[in-house]
């Protein structure tokens, strides 16, 4: 869809022109809210019933259970209309969420009710991942890819910061079975603006051959070009290097180098998340970017940069903005690795490079068990520096070896 002559408006806005887009970016909105509220309530129950700190950990990797099937989930994606995969997983979401509020609310639930729905869950998130990703690049032009990520993020970024905050309030003030009333209600309406997202739309061509068949001419097509290669070693570089510090060691952080409880380790979590929405709005309103490789490099360079300065700053109120820039930086690379990916990639392959991309999380355990050990060993700052500088010199050694995409 082009602008109309005359009337340029501000850029950030640029995708929402486009109709489809529009109702992707709400439906996914609604759907990352409803997400972040079930996590919360359903792991306090966890607690409450259990006292295990240890269980409720568990129930949090059981959401990320599917990213083990993201090859898989790609070939399902290049095969079947993706239109009718993002409407049916929102459906089978807002199933999910009305099984559990039917149990709490006939007070039949039990402990393994939980772990299950916990299990279902994380297999149906990672597979809207790759399927609204492999959509979004269907729906934009290629000269808007970059703001409709940076947007798309911003939303999800939005939505997991007020999602645990009105998670709470409804744990608080209605209980477990009305907080299910409203994750379910979430999920319906999400799932009627993901039909909106998908009238009219086409879908495209796939490629020959039986499920294997696909399988190995996706992995062909990905050795084949460097590009996919760099990003997918980048994308597990972050994830080993740099996401351990927010997505594991910053609890420890906040009692062991600042002497904090939960009040302190909230503002370190909210300072993250405030600069990840800014980074996220910030990519979105520059996405006319004709250089975004050089970008996702500049973006991984200054995350482990913040990763470093943290590990001198001597207190909550000197970290919060630090972490800040952790945080939009985080988006800054990770909003151009994305629009990079999809932008190279052929729409026929678009669902297996996306599904091998998921593969990527992995490097975070491997991180978190280097960084914990790193912890009990030195102490928490000498681990964040040993995970800053090992990824910052790895960075550095990524952009030698491909030099041709600093300069495309």
């Amino acid at each position: 869809m082009t602008r109309p002559a005359g009337r340029r408006g501000w850029p950030l806005f640029d995708s929402f022109q486009i109709r489809s887009f529009r109702f992707q970016w709400i439906a996914d909105g609604l759907a990352t809210w409803a997400s972040e509220i079930d996590l919360l309530v359903l792991s306090w129950f966890v607690l409450v019933d259990t006292d295990s700190p240890f269980l409720v950990g568990l129930l949090g990797a059981l959401r990320f259970t599917g990213t083990l099937l993201g090859p898989l989930y790609g070939i399902v994606v290049d095969r079947i209309d993706r239109t009718k995969l993002f409407v049916g997983i929102r459906v089978f979401m807002a199933g999910l969420a009305a099984t559990m509020m039917a149990l709490v609310l006939t007070d039949t639930l039990q402990l393994w009710h939980a772990f299950l729905l916990a299990t279902a869950v994380g297999l149906a998130r990672q597979f809207d991942m790759v399927v609204r990703q492999a959509l979004l690049a269907d729906v934009v032009p290629r000269e808007r890819l970059m703001n409709a990520v940076g947007l798309a993020r911003s939303t999800m970024d939005a939505a997991r910061i007020t999602g645990a905050l009105a998670g709470g309030q409804l744990l608080a003030r209605l209980g477990l079975g009305q907080a299910y009333v409203a994750v379910a209600a979430l999920y319906v309406v999400s799932s009627l603006f993901a039909l909106g997202a998908t009238i009219g739309l086409t879908r495209p061509a796939r490629s020959p051959g039986g499920a294997w068949q696909q399988f190995t001419s996706g992995l062909s097509f990905m050795r084949k070009d460097e590009t996919i290669m760099a990003i997918m070693a980048l994308a597990f570089l972050v994830n080993t290097t740099a996401f351990p510090l927010s997505n594991g060691l910053l609890p420890v952080v906040a009692r062991d180098v600042f002497g904090s409880g939960p009040t302190g380790l909230s503002v370190l979590a909210a300072s993250i998340a405030a600069g990840a929405l800014a980074g996220s709005i910030g990519m979105a309103a520059i996405a006319r970017s004709s250089r975004p490789a050089t970008l996702m490099f500049a973006g991984i360079v200054v995350w482990h940069g913040a990763m470093l300065g943290f590990a001198f700053i001597p207190s909550i109120a000197f970290g919060a903005p630090v972490l800040a820039l952790f945080g939009a930086s985080t988006s800054m690379a990770m909003i151009t690795m994305q629009t990079v990916l999809m932008t190279i990639t052929s729409p026929e392959y678009r669902g297996r490079v996306m599904g091998v991309r998921a593969l990527a999380v992995y490097g975070l355990p491997m991180g978190l068990l280097f960084g914990g050990w790193l912890a009990e060993r030195l102490g928490v700052r000498q681990a964040i520096l040993v995970l800053g500088t090992v990824g910052m010199a790895l960075t550095l050694a990524a952009g030698l070896r491909w030099r041709f995409l600093l300069r495309s």
